[in-house]
């Protein structure tokens, strides 16, 4: 979702003012920044995503959300709402934790569009990935069928692609969901030359 920038505020004023009807904002260290809205073929997207992750985790621990739900980065003061967000940990599960965002996930998803695409791949990376409980950050491409999944490891962190025909694999929750499952019901070309784009 693109993004315009506003005004500097506290933390405590962002969440304050996020509880109230409007639209929603994304938050970095003082600064609030209004979020657009989506387009079918990303809806859609997530949509899809979402639907397979709610019959996958059905009786277990972990809980997903689209769209609405923030994620907190305590080091970077940062609020992102995430496309789709997974999370089992019981910080995030007990009745005394906050309502309205997650501390620990376990998966984050970002489904890229022109005005998000550089965000998504540089600022939220970095920070996402300082998040202790964050095992894969997941973009997913709506300009071709293309995944990509930066997964956490003893070594680092990996970088990993699949394209149509092949399947995303979240080790995290231990589910692989095929690339054709992902983009279903859109029109999203298979490569870059379907859309008269160049390949890269």
């Amino acid at each position: 979702m693109a993004q315009v920038k506003l005004k500097t505020l506290s933390e405590s004023d962002y969440l304050a003012g996020e509880q109230l009807p409007g639209p929603r904002h994304e938050y970095v260290a003082g600064e609030m920044f209004a979020m657009a809205g989506a387009s079918k073929t990303h809806g859609t997207i997530c949509v899809n995503i979402g639907f397979a992750l709610k019959g996958h985790l059905r009786g277990s621990p972990c809980r997903s959300w689209m769209a609405d739900m923030k994620v907190r980065v305590g080091t970077a003061t940062a609020y992102y709402y995430p496309d789709v967000v997974v999370s089992c940990a019981d910080a995030d599960r007990a009745p005394d934790s906050p309502s309205d965002y997650l501390q620990a996930p376990s998966l984050i998803v970002e489904v890229l569009s022109p005005s998000t695409a550089s965000t998504d791949r540089r600022e939220k990376l970095l920070n996402y990935r300082q998040l202790p409980s964050l095992q894969e950050y997941v973009l997913v491409d709506q300009e071709r069928q293309w995944v990509e999944v930066y997964r956490r490891s003893d070594d680092g962190w990996l970088h990993l692609m699949a394209q149509a025909g092949e399947s995303v694999e979240l080790q995290s929750i231990g589910l692989s969901i095929s690339v054709a499952d992902v983009y279903e019901d859109t029109e999203v070309p298979v490569e870059w030359e379907d859309c008269g784009l160049p390949a890269r």
